[in-house]
């Protein structure tokens, strides 16, 4: 609820999710299943004589269509060049982005997979080299629409929003108005000393849920988050473990990338600094939602005390991380 006023996906019923299908022109068979998201609405349809198709409604007010149709025509041109993601389908008129009951939703295929095993090396270098392809054609040309990864976008406003909107208990707002005043400053402090990267189209949450794996290939199955940033984001969320553990796991991600993208050793020194901003905005993105029912009722240890202490004190471990020394390709 906000301003006494039902959460706008909480109009979006059953019968209103098949209407939109069907309104494209597509005839179901009744048979609904939804799937698990929680920033936007995404639902497998049965279709009559065929396979199911997956919708995906988008959170209203997030997105202007601009950025959406942006997404759209990245992914589009991923896709013709055979690089393994699931592309919303264009309907007869040539159309990705639908409208239906003041919603606006796409269509995909059904693609199966399996969760990937980074733990495998092997599929780390598979990876990389998927990386180092889709970085090859976000290199061509920018996005002129979606958002770019910056200290005051993801760190700055995001501290903003937890302390004006008082989610910080009243004893520990000091603390974590303290602390973020001090990562971002010492983030503003490694940006300037470090080679500054470059800026391409990068798929912007690059984790492993957001990875399908079958026969032998990662296949992205969301490019919600897609924006203009360095190449190094899509590639250190797939490191994880002890400092030598990661060494070896991205020794592997960059020999498969290299082979279509030259990775940038510059960028190694602001790993850090974007994990931090990656923390940092989680927590207001979650806060930024708390409106949406579903939230509370998937996230119910967001928000008490005993969350906020552990993420001050994850903050501070990070704060000593931002000075720790850069992992290094040998």
């Amino acid at each position: 609820m906000e301003n006494g006023l039902a959460h706008p996906f909480a109009r979006l019923s059953p019968d209103m999710v098949i209407d939109a299908v069907e309104s494209s022109g597509i005839v179901s068979d009744a048979r609904i299943l939804a799937l698990n998201s929680y920033e936007n609405r995404v639902y497998q349809v049965g279709i009559e004589d065929s396979q199911p198709i997956i919708v995906k409604f988008y959170r209203p007010q997030r997105w202007t269509t601009a950025q959406i149709l942006e997404e759209h025509d990245f992914s589009l041109e991923l896709a013709e060049l055979e690089i393994p993601l699931v592309p919303p389908v264009k309907n007869e008129q040539g159309l990705t982005l639908l409208e239906f009951g003041g919603f606006r939703f796409a269509i995909f295929e059904r693609k199966g997979g399996h969760p990937p095993e980074f733990d495998n090396l092997d599929n780390l270098l598979v990876m990389g080299r998927f990386l180092g392809r889709m970085h090859q054609v976000g290199a061509i040309q920018d996005f002129k629409m979606r958002k770019t990864l910056s200290i005051e976008l993801f760190a700055e406003k995001s501290a903003s929003f937890l302390l004006e909107h008082d989610f910080l208990p009243p004893d520990l707002s000091a603390a974590y108005e303290s602390l973020a005043k001090d990562l971002i400053e010492r983030m503003h402090v490694i940006k300037k000393e470090s080679a500054q990267p470059k800026l391409i189209r990068i798929h912007g949450d690059c984790h492993g849920g957001n990875v399908l794996w079958r026969d032998d290939t990662p296949h992205f199955v969301d490019l919600d988050d897609c924006m203009m940033g360095p190449a190094i984001q899509d590639l250190w969320m797939l490191l994880s473990g002890s400092r030598d553990q990661r060494l070896l796991q991205l020794s592997e991600i960059v020999e498969g990338y290299n082979e279509f993208y030259d990775f940038n050793p510059s960028e190694l020194p602001l790993i850090e600094t974007y994990r931090t901003l990656r923390l940092m905005h989680y927590s207001a993105w979650l806060a930024r939602r708390w409106d949406d029912p579903a939230f509370p009722k998937s996230f119910p240890w967001f928000n008490t005390e005993n969350y906020w202490a552990g993420h001050i004190l994850e903050l501070r471990e990070q704060l000593a991380a931002l000075d720790e020394e850069p992992l290094a390709i040998f």
